[in-house]
């Protein structure tokens, strides 16, 4: 489907260069669609300090049951997806079908994985309950005092930093246009978002605008009040160490657990990186990497993992995930014609990459999306967050 509205700009404009505005772009093109992507360094974003679990199963909230619908949707589209991804830009993706053990350290965290594994089963979800030594005989580098944990065989893991790098060439090989600068604003004609004006001067004309600009979804200018995106940024510190190549493979799957009440993962990539995270604090808009971050994972994996204390620290980073109220994307139209919001992921927003740019590609070509992804229109939320719009970068 190609628009003919406006002949000298492009059917569609994507704001943001994150892997979800990348998916969004590259399905877009794929329809036939003009799109250009507007972003100062396309392929970065939240994705660059994410650790890539596909985690439907082990991640499941109490209270999340239809996003966990929206979830096990994109999780069973993945490796058909990376086929696909990995065929049009000639790029690996690091997706790896391992699994996922979720282990409990004390009486207290075993009692709470009990009760997440009987939410799993209510939720026909598939997921088995191992003793502390079934959990060392898979994962032998794990603490002699692990009390039980729960396997998964069907969470598994991609890198999102490779994921990001090859639907960046998907697009480019797609036709798709890059405008590397930071929009000025939403550019609104009569009652219809019409394009961005960049940094630069420059003026971008579009039939349709997505805006996919992650936690700044909120905060760009030109946005009327009744589309605002209530969306926040919530910090993670993230680690990663190298196993040397002698001692891999360190882990064979990812590993998480609760330890004091604060979550932590273990993600081992075949390459020897081994990715620990993650904090969640709701700081702003600041991005530090403060030593009583890496200190608490550090400790807590060591608690988990006890030999982690004596691997290579190559990388200390935070970033910021872009949280909706219900911690669900909003995806789809807005009340302004012409724009439609693909923002919100929080801590889903790689597990959820081949549904929205299938969901997004729906939108923009006037079809219907999948049934699990018709609960997350933006139009859910009565009134945008203000105090998001309002605030200013750190």
């Amino acid at each position: 489907m190609r628009s003919s509205r406006n002949g000298n700009g492009s059917d569609v404009l994507v704001i943001g260069g994150g892997i979800i505005g990348l998916v969004t772009a590259w399905r877009a093109a794929q329809r036939g669609l003009r799109t250009a992507v507007a972003d100062p360094e396309p392929g970065g974003g939240a994705a660059r300090v994410a650790a890539g679990m596909l985690a439907a199963v082990t991640e499941l909230h109490y209270g999340e049951q239809l996003l966990l619908g929206l979830n096990l949707a994109s999780a069973a589209r993945y490796p058909a997806f990376v086929a696909e991804l990995e065929a049009a830009s000639g790029r690996e993706t690091g997706f790896r079908a391992c699994g996922t053990l979720a282990v409990a350290l004390d009486a207290d965290d075993r009692a709470q994985l009990r009760d997440l594994h009987a939410l799993q089963l209510r939720s026909g979800l598939e997921s088995e309950w191992l003793t502390g030594r079934e959990c060392r005989r898979l994962e032998p580098m794990l603490a002699p005092g692990v009390r039980g944990g729960l396997r998964v065989d069907g969470d598994h893991q991609i890198d999102p930093r490779r994921l990001a790098a090859a639907l960046l060439t998907a697009c480019e090989r797609a036709g798709v246009v890059f405008h590397r600068d930071r929009v000025e604003r939403l550019s609104v004609v009569g009652d219809r978002a019409a394009g961005a004006v960049l940094a630069g001067g420059a003026e971008l004309a579009a039939d349709q605008v997505v805006l996919a600009a992650g936690s700044l979804s909120g905060r760009l200018p030109g946005l009327p009040d009744e589309v605002v995106p209530p969306v926040r940024p919530v910090k993670g510190q993230v680690l990663r160490l190298t196993v040397p190549a002698p001692y891999a493979p360190f882990l064979s799957r990812t590993v998480r657990a609760v330890v004091r009440g604060s979550h932590v993962y273990l993600v081992p990539r075949e390459n020897g990186e081994l990715v620990v995270g993650a904090t969640s604090e709701e700081m702003g808009w600041d991005t530090t990497v403060t030593a009583g971050g890496v200190y608490e994972l550090l400790r807590d994996a060591h608690e988990l993992v006890p030999g982690i204390t004596e691997l290579p620290l190559t990388e200390t980073l935070a970033g910021l995930r872009p949280a909706s109220p219900d911690n669900a994307p909003l995806l789809g139209p807005t009340a302004l014609p012409g724009l439609l919001l693909a923002t919100g992921h929080h801590r889903n927003g790689v597990l959820l990459t081949p549904l929205t740019g299938d969901v997004m590609a729906e939108f923009l070509t006037g079809g219907e999306p999948p049934e699990p992804a018709r609960p997350f229109s933006p139009r859910r939320f009565p009134s945008p967050a203000a105090p998001v719009r309002q605030e200013q970068p750190a």
